[in-house]
């Protein structure tokens, strides 16, 4: 079936209701007909829900869904996104262990590498974005994990998946890549060679800021051992969570649809904007990495980020002028939302670290919304007026 297809019809077996929409199993544990189901339940001899802990109708429907949008052959589903992060390295690693991984991360995910993975001994080591070439000088005898994210957050640069795919086989090393940004609708990973790919569910896939979500798919081994860690540290997705996810992604290819027309038309009339130094979205041809963005993804996803004369002063000064775009820390909602994460979502990060992933004191993220075309164009133009 088509992407479309796919994601509305591929549904929970209807009970005995004969219900159209998959039914809310709001319940923690679930029963059992006698001991010896129990007892083969429990050894895994008989595939059925024990505890939602573990597994529950609704996130099996969600991770079922996400498996056939990314082509993936197992997954598991989190309460958020970082839990899926933190979870899929604390499965597939073990202390000495090595990581290599594009420098451009989401600030959460650059504290994990940097502050926490350290105190069980995995380090990691960071290429730019521009630097691909360096990734093999940086590979050693323990490295096991090739990890980025294409589009990057906040930055919006893109790495050449194949290459990532490429320089993972000939190493042997597992390519983990977070697809929160372009979605499966826009790319698919697993394609290029990716073993684990990982979605905050709380952006587009949810896509109207309502609950928070995260997930993992891949290969099965990997995935069990994901499993398994996760049935024993609880970091699982919620039924309700799961049921609202399942129900979001029936609409996302249309979502991400009109997402991409809208941001395509606003970034396009940001580029002649005095007060703007440059404009970065993976679709206009003066994006570093416009052909790759023409080779890997459908379209070029919902985030614009932008970059004012000024520095701190004006990105502050531009946030405040805004009149009907939010002020958030979450991304691909059906509202518009301007970040400024020099003074925010990335603010904890030396300064060094930030300009290294190209978040300089000016960048301003831009999440575009489903308003109307011209709504988002005029308020983000009369808040750059005065700058």
């Amino acid at each position: 079936m088509h992407f479309e297809t796919e994601a509305i019809r591929n549904q929970l077996e209807r009970s005995s209701f004969k219900e159209h929409s998959s039914p809310l199993y709001v319940t923690s544990s679930f029963v059992f007909d006698d001991a010896e189901e129990m007892r083969a339940s429990f050894a895994e001899e008989k595939d059925r829900a024990i505890y939602s802990r573990f597994t529950n109708p609704n996130t099996s429907e969600f991770i079922s869904k996400m498996c056939a949008l990314e082509g993936a052959e197992a997954g598991y589903a989190f309460a958020t996104g970082m839990s899926a992060i933190f979870s899929t390295f604390a499965a597939l690693l073990n202390s000495g262990d090595h990581i290599v991984s594009c420098r451009s991360v989401f600030g959460s995910t650059h504290s994990l590498f940097t502050k926490y993975l350290p105190k069980w001994n995995i380090q990691t080591s960071f290429f730019k974005v521009d630097e691909v070439d360096t990734i093999t000088s940086l590979i050693t005898e323990n490295t096991k994990i090739l990890y980025a994210e294409t589009p990057t957050n906040p930055a919006v640069a893109l790495l050449d998946l194949a290459v990532l795919g490429a320089i993972a086989k000939k190493h042997n090393l597992l390519l983990v890549i977070d697809n929160c940004f372009a979605t499966p609708y826009l790319q698919q990973p697993i394609k290029y060679g990716a073993d684990v790919v990982l979605h905050s569910a709380t952006k587009l896939i949810d896509g109207q800021g309502r609950v928070l979500g995260g997930v993992a798919v891949g290969r099965a081994d990997l995935i069990r051992e994901i499993y398994l860690f996760s049935r024993n540290s609880g970091p699982a997705l919620s039924p309700f969570n799961a049921w609202i996810l399942s129900k979001s992604l029936e609409t996302l290819a249309v979502r991400v649809d009109k997402h991409c027309e809208n941001a395509l038309q606003l970034a396009t009339a940001l580029e002649s904007n005095t007060a703007i130094k440059t404009v970065k979205y993976p679709f206009l041809p003066s994006h570093p990495q416009y052909e790759i963005a023409l080779q890997q993804m459908k379209k070029g996803g919902n985030i614009i980020s932008i970059e004012l004369h000024g520095g701190i002063a004006a990105g502050r000064t531009f946030l405040n002028n805004l009149k009907m775009c939010s002020l958030s820390a979450n991304l691909g909602d059906t509202r518009t939302i301007v970040t400024h994460p020099a003074s925010t979502t990335h603010s904890r990060l030396p300064e060094s670290d930030r300009l290294e992933t190209g978040i300089t004191e000016g960048l301003v993220r831009i999440s575009v919304g489903l308003e109307h075309i011209e709504d988002i164009t005029n308020d983000i133009e009369q808040a750059l007026v005065t700058l």
